[in-house]
């Protein structure tokens, strides 16, 4: 009976670390997925004036 308890006990455990660490994951992923929506949501509000940002050719001495 006792070892029938214990893995019934270890058996609840894993459960409950699996589960855990199924949250975790989850929190994980939400937040990165804020992240990108609130980084595109920035990109939007900017305003682009269509100019490359470098010159197309090097400056000549």
């Amino acid at each position: 009976m006792y070892e029938y308890e214990l893995s019934q006990f270890r058996s609840a455990d894993l459960i409950r670390r699996a589960e855990h660490e199924r949250q975790a994951r989850e929190a994980v992923l939400s937040r990165r997925a804020a992240r990108r929506e609130a980084a595109a949501r920035a990109a939007d509000g900017e305003a682009h004036t269509g100019r490359p940002r470098r010159h197309r050719f090097p400056r000549t001495a």
